[in-house]
């Protein structure tokens, strides 16, 4: 019988395109019959904690939690270069005010939510379900959103201003790749079934970017309405060459982030960086 791996990514474009050839059965592992578990990616971080799945997507803020039970996978990681997570609002707020704003963050063990911290402070925060932040700013619950996914390519047509584009803050300061999204296997599994989740991973990625309008097509599915195009530059902006392979700057941007944290006193330590 076939060995059950659940893998856990966001209904999301990006992912969706990435996991398209596994979900379409264009690329399989002998042996492996893949369950995909579709949740946004603060519940991912949560369920990570109590290491259910065997594969998930995480925030790289929530990896420094888990990696002693889960191992970094080299593909499939979410890296904006000179792009991320935006803070907008209704109108211009000065860059010394954001600290006494409330903003409203998609998740307290997001990445973006760690850049926050390093960027703006320690501001008042509330947690709103990602796609419902620009409603929540516009609505007046929260002086400021912290825009993740498709919102910050969207947030202009919505009415809502650009205040701090954080991707744009870590490219000044580190000229790094951002890392935000990170797969990672349960360490239990083994080396064995580590390798062969982690080729196919990058296979399906390959295959992707080989059949771009197919992959496409499935992830407009998880587009929330954005049109074709949109969804074609926010995918090709987060499906990128990093998300083949973290390579020797993508090692380098993920000890850049933890190492910032650390020494801010946000995290307790580095944790181990070694991706399969």
């Amino acid at each position: 019988m076939d060995r059950l791996v659940r893998i856990g990514h966001s209904p999301d474009p990006d992912d969706a395109f990435m996991f398209y050839a596994l979900t379409a059965g264009k690329v399989r592992i002998p042996g492996v019959r893949i369950e995909h578990v579709l949740q946004d990616i603060e519940t991912l971080n949560r369920r990570s904690r109590e290491a259910e799945l065997e594969v998930t997507a995480v925030s790289f803020a929530t990896y420094i939690l888990i990696a002693d039970r889960y191992r970094m996978m080299d593909p499939g990681a979410s890296m904006g270069k000179g792009y991320g997570p935006i803070l907008v609002a209704r109108r211009p707020i000065p860059l010394e005010d954001l600290e006494q704003r409330v903003v409203a963050i998609p998740g307290k063990h997001t990445t973006a939510a760690l850049l926050l911290r390093l960027y703006v402070g320690d501001p008042a925060l509330i947690e709103v379900a990602f796609d419902k932040i620009p409603q929540a700013v516009l609505e007046g619950q929260a002086d400021l959103g912290l825009l993740i996914h498709e919102g910050q390519i969207t947030h202009g047509t919505l009415g809502l201003t650009k205040v701090l584009d954080l991707g744009e803050a870590w490219q000044r300061d580190t000229s790094l790749p951002l890392p935000l999204g990170v797969n990672v296997i349960r360490r239990d599994l083994g080396e064995d079934l580590h390798r062969a989740l982690s080729q196919a991973l990058r296979d399906s990625i390959a295959w992707a970017h080989a059949n771009v309008d197919e992959a496409l097509e499935y992830a407009m599915r998880y587009g929330r309405g954005i049109d074709k195009e949109t969804c074609r530059r926010f995918v090709l902006m987060y499906v990128n060459d990093f998300t083949l392979a973290l390579g020797h700057e993508g090692r380098a941007a993920i000890e850049r982030l933890f190492t910032m944290a650390h020494r801010k006193g946000l995290i307790p330590a580095v944790p181990p960086i070694d991706p399969i």
